[in-house]
């Protein structure tokens, strides 16, 4: 069977730099109460208008494009992981499609939030594999400050995220010595509500017993949104930040593990972890959990915040552009995110 390698590997964040003091002109806050909590100092927001989710998306594929050796008309099948898309639907793969002048090649979308890049990895590394594809792009990328409560109702979750994307060319490995190894996904959806954007959606508050949606009495329709939903901030995400933090301090050491079990590898043969940049403080506990030195740990989310499906191929291609990941190297990604859903991918760089 063919390995999956890594062929290049690219990322894009916003040129607009919003510190923890620049949110106090919105919402009660300081920079010291966001960084205790959340180590984030600071994170990037596209442009209001001229700059979306697929168009930072295509500007990593491009820098990942060119690592690769590869043009747009190479690729035959794209992968894009994002929870905050252009349009409802369509997703946004063919948005690249056309921007990129593709040939009509394939597109699929990964609605796994902030395990959505792993999902997306693992799909991608399944088609090299079968042999079915010989250039997979695959992307991860988030705008989400156009959808945030920006105001003292909606602090915790606001001040945590940020704007950006990241992407990696896939190709089969010429030899056995680079390449994925394996990858892990789990899903436990018992508690899928504590970390979730209800509206607009279908739901008609069938899944729990709180009101999460206030639609309109009518025979049919006015579900999806009404006044009432945007009258009581229902169309904001929502995150139970403790509960969260508890499980994912335990289920991603967890999968790390399972990833390091299954090549009979142990944390000591890690060369760089790359966690999703959800919360310092996870990363943090991850690292003692797993014994880990600094120097065996990327985080990157004190200058980017958590960009969701985009922060581990951010984090990645920064940590490989900064030389701190050199060839032949073991590379571990591992994430957690809403669901839950959560995954990781152990690779020789």
């Amino acid at each position: 069977m063919l390995r999956t390698k890594i062929a290049g590997i690219g990322m894009y964040v916003p040129e607009q730099v919003v510190s923890n003091d620049d949110l106090k002109k919105y919402m009660d806050t300081n920079d010291a109460w966001i960084q205790e909590r959340t180590g984030i100092k600071e994170r990037r927001y596209a442009k209001r208008t001229g700059e979306t989710t697929a168009t930072m998306g295509v500007e990593a594929a491009k820098r990942a494009m060119e690592r690769a050796g590869t043009s747009a008309q190479d690729i035959d099948f794209i992968i894009f992981a994002t929870l905050s898309p252009d349009y409802y639907f369509p997703g946004c793969g063919v948005l690249v499609q056309r921007a990129l002048k593709m040939k009509e090649t394939g597109a699929l979308d990964v609605r796994n939030q902030c395990s959505g890049f792993i999902y997306a990895l693992s799909v991608g590394d399944q088609f090299i594999k079968s042999g079915m594809y010989k250039n997979i792009l695959v992307i991860g990328s988030e705008k989400h400050s156009f959808g945030l409560d920006f105001s003292t109702r909606g602090r915790n979750v606001s001040v945590i995220f940020g704007d950006g994307a990241g992407a990696v060319v896939l190709q089969p490995a010429q030899n056995n010595e680079q390449g994925i190894l394996s990858t892990h996904l789990h899903s436990d959806g018992e508690n899928a509500e504590l970390l979730a954007m209800y509206n607009p959606g279908t739901h008609a508050n069938y899944w729990t017993e709180k009101q999460l949606a206030d639609f309109d009495d009518a025979e049919i329709a006015n579900m999806f949104m009404s006044h009432n939903m945007i009258d009581n901030a229902q169309n904001f995400p929502f995150m139970d930040g403790p509960s969260v933090f508890k499980k994912a301090v335990v289920k991603i050491p967890e999968v790390v593990m399972e990833a390091l079990t299954a090549n009979q590898l142990t944390p000591a043969d890690i060369d760089m972890l790359i966690p999703h940049q959800a919360n310092l403080r996870i990363s943090q506990f991850v690292q003692q959990k797993l014994g880990l030195r600094d120097d065996q740990v990327y985080n990157n989310i004190q200058q980017y915040g958590n960009t969701t499906a985009a922060s581990i191929p951010i984090a990645w291609c920064e940590a490989w552009e900064k030389g701190k990941i050199k060839k032949g190297d073991l590379v571990c990604l591992a994430s957690f995110g809403s669901g839950f859903t959560w995954g990781s991918a152990l690779l020789r760089w």
